[in-house]
């Protein structure tokens, strides 16, 4: 019986959906690279914390200004073409990388190549976006945005497996094989999907089910203010990346702290595998589960999972509960991974697409940048055991401020229905 509704859960859906699946299985199986940066830079870069964290620091400060050009510039000249064109760009940064390895004068370009393709590939992020909210509609986007994300994590699995096994002998690989399914990715685009960027005939057209999603004319601040739940949304949302930023940060010190060095990083990698399985098994049935709740509530409900599982660690010393926390945890990420995006498209007009997948995806990711700072200085001057109540307030603090613009939201919509009657 499960398996028919996981076949109804993505069936229907426009058949570029299914390719960009598929290119995104194919995307993150090879992303090889900037998951071990860290460690490709110490092992054999030979370089100290500090200066890593520097590289760290500027390829994350260099996404902003990229995600804004690629926001204007997903709008001015379609979805399509912004992916192609800086997705291969950043791609091909990756190559030279693979010969510069064993030069010691030359490995110092390395992190530079690798900060200017987590640029290039900001740029192409708000055209995926765009290109995702043209295709759906409010009736289909949490499938759609469930499949995609199902379809990340499943090459992702594929491609840690395959990237632990190349990082010590076989490096030159991480950095080819990253580029070579960047490009393949890009084919399937090339090939498969058509621009989706919406034609004037559209723009123009006021649809009243879908109020939210009208065109507007102005800029990207006029377009905003226009929209103040969408920005308050994206307020609490930071509190939510500011919360799972602690996965992989304070979470491998707890497991240190409490079973050892050695036993910790090994701990640590198991949970990390029973959240990715989870992920990959569970997603289609929490979609199933959860379609019928509108996708702030659905928020809302994340957040208790968030405050429990991680809540927990604050008292947790067994390994049984620690996987407890881990599968608890894990279902607060995928009702909300499954359901952000799917509020965003409902609420985006059709004419800002790109820049609004692009102002909102800084403004959410703000919390996650400054998480493991904030709470590693705690940490300093504290536990890492404090921090767990911490992350349980804040959860709960951001599920029900998510509940209530949720309300408010539905009294609007309500109060509307009544003036459209009446008139």
């Amino acid at each position: 019986m499960e398996t028919k509704h996981a076949k109804l859960t993505y069936l229907g859906l426009p058949r570029s959906v299914y390719v960009i699946f598929f290119a995104r299985v194919v995307n993150s199986m090879g992303n090889f690279v900037h998951p071990f940066m860290t460690l490709l830079l110490t092992s054999k870069g030979g370089m100290g914390e500090e200066t890593i964290g520097l590289f760290l620091l500027l390829s994350s400060t260099v996404q902003v200004p990229g995600s804004l050009l690629g926001g204007k510039l997903a709008d001015k000249m379609g979805r399509k073409k912004i992916m192609i064109i800086f997705m291969g760009l950043a791609a091909l940064c990756l190559i030279p990388c693979a010969f510069l390895l064993d030069d010691k004068e030359l490995f110092q370009y390395i992190p530079w190549l690798l900060i200017l393709s987590s640029y290039f590939g900001s740029v192409a992020g708000p055209a995926s976006g765009a290109m995702m909210n043209d295709l759906t509609l409010p009736e289909n986007r949490q499938a759609a945005f469930s499949l995609l994300y199902m379809g990340i994590n499943v090459g992702t699995a594929l491609g840690s497996i395959i990237a632990g096994l190349l990082f010590n002998n076989f490096m030159k690989f991480l950095f080819i094989g990253d580029a070579i399914t960047t490009l393949l990715s890009i084919l399937l685009l090339a090939l498969l999907v058509k621009e989706t960027k919406p034609e004037k005939e559209e723009l123009e057209q006021i649809i009243e089910e879908r109020i939210e999603e009208k065109a507007e004319s102005g800029g990207l601040l006029k377009a905003l203010l226009k929209r103040p739940a969408l920005l308050i949304f994206a307020v609490f949302d930071m509190f939510y990346s500011f919360v799972y930023a602690q996965t992989n940060f304070s979470l491998p010190l707890q497991t240190k702290l409490v079973f050892g060095e050695q036993l910790g990083a090994s701990y640590f990698g198991t949970f990390a595998m029973i959240n990715c399985l989870e992920v990959i098994f569970l997603t289609t049935i929490i979609t199933l589960i959860t379609r019928k709740i509108r996708a702030v509530y659905n928020v809302a409900i994340s957040g208790i999972f968030f405050a429990v599982g991680f809540g927990m660690l604050f008292f947790v010393e067994s390994v049984w509960l620690f996987v407890l926390s881990t599968l608890i945890w894990t279902v607060g990420e995928i009702i909300n991974a499954t359901n952000i995006g799917v509020y965003i498209a409902n609420h985006t007009p059709i004419t800002h697409r790109g820049r609004f997948n692009s102002i909102i995806n800084i403004i959410t990711g703000t919390g996650g940048a400054i998480s493991p700072y904030l709470m590693g200085r705690f940490i300093a001057g504290s536990s890492v055991t404090n921090v767990w109540p911490i992350i349980f307030v804040i959860s709960l603090i951001a599920a029900l401020s998510m509940y209530l613009l949720g309300t408010y939201e539905k009294r609007k919509y309500r109060k509307i229905e009544t003036e459209n009657q009446v008139s």
